[in-house]
């Protein structure tokens, strides 16, 4: 029996559930965001928690997974969920984030959020082990924490994450702001609100390393998960092997490892390789499913797994970009233009053949909680090319650069297409993906591929507050970084769309980016393949993964 206190403010968005207002997705964020275990939250709305298909595995076997293979750095730095999927086998997770929206707790038992979100108490779990065998404790949490909130480290995007922790002084975790209250408890105190900790720690930057952590996960894989890493050759492929000299201590909370060896195989961007690898039998699961491959998936007979997302696609001009020495898009009506000739219904359709929902220019999905609904962005080529002669920009060509796959390459043609149409030149640019991933924040006109955020203050946060490490639109706004400020420090999701249709509003005047759809995705995997199926956020939880009798 569960019998962990109910967050009062849990109860009141059961009730919202139950009235229609809350969709369950939505309900089971909020409350578990709070520390409401799964369970209890899923009591709250009258329902039993769903059954892990993880007791129809049996031990042992080999699992062979179609996924780009990058090369590791710094946890705190990835900027691609695969870097996680392969470190996941040794480097876990505080907290877990679920298929249906909840946040399970993982290195934490749990946690405690006051009233108005400004302390969290974490609990550890007891019984925790690294693979060396020493014990896992708060100060090993404590010590993540601090390292996240450094803001002097390149690349950091978890002290995005982290503001309401840093001293804005010192760029460093605030004095007093993290303190280990005894072995199983930390406890943080921030300095305003914030509602988006619990699914910051979750996000696949947040792995958890040792205190000693060199900064090199390969050297010395010292981690608290049930796998090793046998071999990364960056293009090509990765392996882990099941640690047979240390058991896993989530094997008697969570059940697994189950599988001997796991190995992610590179057959880079193009579905027709991936396709092909499936059919002659030379992987058993794909990373995801695209396109017209969806269908040819399912001609071969394998299981078919589907999740709607806030996953997108960002068509940005960088507003920090010099071209010729100028910066085209620093100018407003430059980037109002370049919205104004684009159909988003038109990118959905020719770009992702229609599998999603139509997108609004903002990044809030209406699966968020504080989503705004708003007029339709206004498609008018007639416009467009007036405000670019009014910009002085009419004879100038844009170079609209793009990664070589079909999804991304297809709606980036569709992009280059209608602003042709509307008279504004642009030329297309499609790289390999090695050299396109080396320098996505930077290039003046491209297209980069969005991970779901269990919150849109969460994502609106990372890539558009001024100055942050993933804000690859250069967008710097004081009025939309004061609002934001606001909305995080709002715990109620009701009172926070107000700010968000505020902040979805700044997007859309200021033409920050062009943002056509929200991707449904898919995932294929070939029958009795366990624990496989597609993930929100695209996260392959490795110890769940298994053979079925």
């Amino acid at each position: 029996m569960d019998t962990q206190p109910i967050h009062i403010a849990a109860r009141r968005y059961a009730e919202e559930h139950e009235r229609g207002q809350l969709s369950r997705r939505e309900f089971l964020t909020r409350a578990t965001a709070l520390g409401v275990s799964s369970a209890a939250a899923y009591g709250l709305i009258g329902l039993a928690a769903p059954t892990p298909a993880r007791a129809q595995a049996r031990q042992g076997g080999t699992i062979r997974i179609q996924s780009d293979v990058r090369a590791l750095k710094d946890p705190r730095t990835y900027d691609w969920p695969q870097m996680s999927n392969f470190s996941r086998g040794w480097l876990e997770y505080l907290v877990e984030y679920q298929r249906d929206g909840s946040f399970k707790p993982m290195l934490l038992e749990g946690w405690d959020v006051s009233d108005d979100a400004t302390r969290y108490t974490l609990r550890v779990r007891p019984g925790v082990t690294w693979n060396d065998g020493t014990d896992f404790t708060a100060a090993d949490v404590a010590h993540n924490i601090t390292r996240w909130c450094d803001q002097s480290v390149e690349g950091n995007s978890m002290a995005s994450r982290m503001t309401s922790l840093i001293d804005p002084e010192t760029g460093q975790a605030r004095f007093g702001a993290i303190e280990v209250t005894d072995d199983l408890t930390v406890t943080l105190t921030l300095q305003s609100p914030d509602i988006t900790l619990i699914a910051g720690f979750s996000d696949y930057p947040a792995a958890i390393v040792p205190q000693d952590f060199g900064g090199d996960p390969m050297e010395n894989p010292k981690g608290t998960g049930p796998y090793l890493p046998e071999e990364l050759s960056v293009g090509v492929k990765s392996a882990l092997v099941r640690n047979t000299e240390h058991d896993w201590w989530g094997a008697e909370v969570f059940g697994g490892p189950y599988l001997d060896r796991i190995e992610y195989i590179d057959f880079g961007t193009d579905q027709s390789a991936h396709f092909s690898a499936a059919e002659a039998g030379e992987v058993d699961m794909l990373y995801e499913s695209l396109g017209e491959f969806v269908d040819l998936m399912d001609s071969i007979g394998w299981e078919k797994s589907k999740t709607v997302t806030a996953n997108t696609i960002c068509v940005r001009p960088n507003q920090r970009a010099e071209v010729d020495g100028t910066r085209p898009y620093a100018d407003v009506r430059v980037r109002r233009a370049l919205a104004l000739a684009v159909s988003n219904a038109v990118c959905l359709e020719l770009g992702y053949a229609g599998r999603g929902e139509v997108a609004e220019n903002h990044h809030v999905c209406p699966l968020h909680p504080e989503y705004a609904e708003l007029p339709d962005p206004v498609t008018d080529p007639v416009r467009a090319a007036a405000l670019m002669e009014e910009a002085g920009m009419a004879d100038f060509e844009h170079e609209l650069i793009s990664i070589d796959d079909n999804w991304r390459r297809n709606t980036c043609d569709a992009v280059a297409g209608q602003l042709r149409d509307a008279g504004i030149p642009v030329r297309r640019t499609v790289i390999p993906g090695n050299t396109f991933w080396n320098d996505w924040t930077e290039y003046p006109f491209s297209a980069t591929d969005w991970a779901q955020r269990p919150l849109g203050v969460q994502v609106l946060a990372l890539a558009y507050r001024s100055g942050e490490p993933w804000n690859e639109s250069g967008f710097a706004n004081e009025e939309f970084d004061a609002i934001l400020k606001e909305a995080l420090a709002m715990p109620d999701a009701d009172a926070r769309r107000e700010l968000s249709a505020r902040l979805q509003k700044i997007m859309q005047d200021e033409g920050v980016v062009i943002q056509p759809f929200w991707r449904s995705t898919y995932r294929h995997y070939r029958p009795g393949i366990v624990g496989a199926e597609q993930h929100p956020t695209f996260e392959i939880h490795v110890y769940k993964l298994g053979l079925s009798d």
